[in-house]
This record gives C-alpha cells, structure tokens and sequence, in this order.
C-alpha cells in the first residue's frame, strides 16, 4: 500500500491522505481532514479572500526559514509586513519522530522553534525579510537562547533551501558583521532545511489569540511595536 499526502495548491498546507488500496474503479481510498472538505479548484483559488493570492499564481511565492528564539514572537513579527501571505510556527533542523513541543522544549532534539514564511517575491524581498528577522524580530548575538529562553531550540539560525541561498544569507551576515551596527558577533547558523514540520494548532497564530498572556506582553508585543515603529512602510494596509 502507498500513501501520498494531500496539500493546499496555495499554502502547502497538510490536508490528508490518498492511498491506493481503495475500491474499483480508482483503485484509490481518500483520507481527508475535515476542515479541509471544502476545495476550491487551482483556477478558481484567487477568488479566494487573501488579497495577496489574487494576483500571484502558487508558483511563483517564496519561502524562507527562520529560527530566533520562541516562535510566537517571530511569527508575530512577520505576521504584518506586506506580501507575507502565511507565517507557520514549526521545528526544523531535526528528526520527524521528535517534532513535537514536549520534546523540543526539552532541548535534546535537534530541532530549532522556526517559522516557515510563505510570500511574494514580487512585493517582499528575501532580503528585507532578513533584514526584519536580523534587527526585529530577535538578537542575532545570543548563542542558544534569546533573552530568558535557553536552550538549543532557542538558536539563531537560517535555514536554506539550496546553495544560492546560503551564499545570500552568508553575504548578509557578513554585511550586517561588517557594519558594526551590533556591538557583539553575529551567532546565527546557516543549516540546510531537510523538512520543516508544522507545530500544533495551539500555537499558530498565539500573539494575535492570546495578546493578554503576559509572555507575550513582555516579550512578543516589544517586537511588534519595533516592526511598527522603524518600518511602519513594509506593513500591509499601508
């Protein structure tokens, strides 16, 4: 028997399952989620309500990996900025049998908290992203941890698709190093993305569900209040 998983033309996002011990005359047994019964064909989805997704075809978006620090922070970081059309908090960097919060909190896995941003090229760069997650959204010069959060799962790191892509971050890094803008080294790594594995519902989204939780007051709304103040032009609706 073979499975194959289902994905969202527009996100990426896991839907289900098809695997191939179904009955005649497909021969194929579907295994769909839910929330996802409701599928919109790949040339109807820009009537869909993301104003982004209107005028960019699936395959021209981008993405980029990012770890710095708790992942409900960053995510609420680039949640705003314009042509960012989703932000998925996640882990990388370690095994599928370990994605999971109970054992990444532990700091054993190999996992980073990340966050999976997918945008358009075509009204964001790879480049401002960068510069947002280098200046914004964390300190690049704490090793394995940022602020109060300690712990591998807590590193500064990149995380790169292909060899160009490294070669741009490597650049950047360099760059911002060479600017004397941060009075300590930069830490952050540059780590091949194997696979990015999504993390549980509970913390999608968390700054913009739960803005009373006094970590987020303390520490994600900070980060915000950055993003608003010194690049109040990258955000949408503006």
């Amino acid at each position: 028997m073979v499975r194959k998983e289902i994905h969202c033309v527009r996100c990426n996002g896991h839907m289900g399952h098809v695997f191939d011990d179904g009955p005649k005359p497909t021969g194929l047994r579907y295994c769909v989620d839910g929330m996802s019964l409701e599928f919109t064909p790949t040339v109807d989805y820009v009537k869909l309500a993301d104003p982004a997704a209107q005028t960019t075809p699936i395959d021209q978006l981008a993405q980029a990996v990012f770890a710095g620090g708790c992942f409900w922070c960053t995510e609420a970081v680039f949640e705003p900025v314009k042509g960012v059309i989703e932000v998925i908090s996640g882990y990388a960097g370690g095994s599928k049998e370990t994605a999971n919060y109970t054992l990444v909190s532990k700091g054993q896995t190999k996992h980073a908290e990340a966050i999976r941003i997918v945008y358009d090229p075509e009204i964001v760069s790879y480049d401002t992203l960068m510069e947002l997650f280098f200046t914004v959204a964390h300190d690049p010069t704490q090793l394995n941890r940022q602020g109060n959060d300690v712990g591998t799962q807590y590193r500064s790191a990149v995380f790169v698709s292909n060899d160009s892509q490294r070669q741009i971050v490597k650049a950047y890094i360099d760059k911002l190093q060479a600017s004397k803008k941060l009075t300590n080294p930069i830490v952050t790594t540059i780590e091949p993305l194997t696979e990015f594995y999504t993390a549980e519902k509970y913390h999608q989204d968390y700054v913009s569900l739960n803005p009373n939780n006094p970590y987020v007051q303390q520490v994600a709304i900070p980060k915000v209040k950055k993003l608003v103040s010194k690049h109040g032009d990258l955000l949408k609706n503006q």
